[in-house]
């Protein structure tokens, strides 16, 4: 598309991001109306769909490309302004993260990035999927997510940084292990215990190289939430914690790692765009190197 709009785009970018082109109006201080016209108008241009109408409205493909290509030019025009000593509004980033970073070892990294404030972060709980996507899509400059299993397909495109590694214990109450794994953790056990999972796939890949176990299992399944973790903590459910979690309420006795010596070890990699400048070098650097101060490293 030549001559590209980018007022235009501006509008676009707010009616994906509040959802509708009545908050994307008010956001703007604009009337709804000139957000539909400054919409029709980059439509009519590009002789695409941008924005699929709807409760809420939602980008197409292009729409995604087009506003992925507005904040990153937003991005550089703010590293410009700083060299040239101007005053400089705080540019928005947005970033996909897994559950179990989140809770864990990101919000460490935020310090840094935050004080004093250079950006605002835009960050999103998503899974490998989604993250990947989101990121492919240029929805996010960056995504934090599990490495793809050897022979999967990779991320074209964005480049990848390995993190290390998130370590996850089978953890229970001292009473639940009691009742439920008195005689040992065996296969035997777990067909009869309840163990509580966010993704079955991981607990079955757990049990198969601790137990042996193939097949079914009894299981709820929880987002990672406060939810799953009161499944776990209010003696409900056995369940997969990241060490960095776990570790302490081991320590205090509160849990019990229920097989010693098993762990299920997940990859993490850094996925982001090339994006050179210095909100989203030192975005990137702070989070590399936080992740490798707090996970395993191979």
């Amino acid at each position: 598309m030549a001559n590209l709009d980018y007022k235009a785009l501006a509008v676009l970018d707010a009616v994906a991001s509040h959802g509708s082109f009545e908050k994307a109006a008010s956001a703007l201080g604009i009337s709804q109306s000139a957000v539909s016209q400054r919409i029709k108008a980059l439509e009519d241009s590009s002789g695409r769909l941008l924005i699929v109408r709807g409760v809420p409205c939602v980008p197409t493909g292009l729409g995604q490309r087009l506003i992925a290509h507005h904040r990153n030019v937003r991005l550089m025009e703010a590293s410009l302004d700083i060299d040239l000593g101007n005053r400089v509004s705080m540019p928005e980033i947005s970033l996909a993260v897994d559950a179990a970073s989140l809770a864990t070892w990101f919000p460490l990294a935020l310090p840094p990035l935050l004080t004093p404030p250079r950006c605002q972060l835009d960050v999103q709980q998503a899974g490998r999927e989604q993250a990947l996507h989101m990121v492919q899509e240029g929805s996010v400059f960056g995504a934090v997510a599990a490495r793809a299993e050897a022979g999967a397909g990779g991320l074209n495109g964005p480049a990848s940084t390995p993190l290390g590694v998130m370590r996850y214990l089978c953890v229970a109450t001292p009473v639940f292990a009691g009742h439920w794994f008195g005689d040992g953790f065996s296969a035997e056990a777990v067909q009869l215990a309840p163990a509580v999972v966010s993704e079955r796939a991981a607990m079955a890949r757990f049990l198969a190289g601790a137990v042996g176990q193939q097949g079914s299992f009894p299981h709820h399944t929880l987002p990672v939430s406060p939810a799953l973790y009161e499944c776990i903590y209010g003696g409900l459910a056995y369940g997969l914690l990241p060490q960095l979690h776990a570790a302490g309420a081991i320590d205090s006795e509160r849990l019990v790692d229920v097989a010693p010596g098993y762990v299920l070890d997940v990859p993490l990699d850094w996925h982001a765009w090339n994006l050179d400048t210095p909100f989203t070098r030192a975005l990137s650097e702070q989070i590399i190197t936080s992740a490798r101060r707090y996970l395993l490293q191979p």
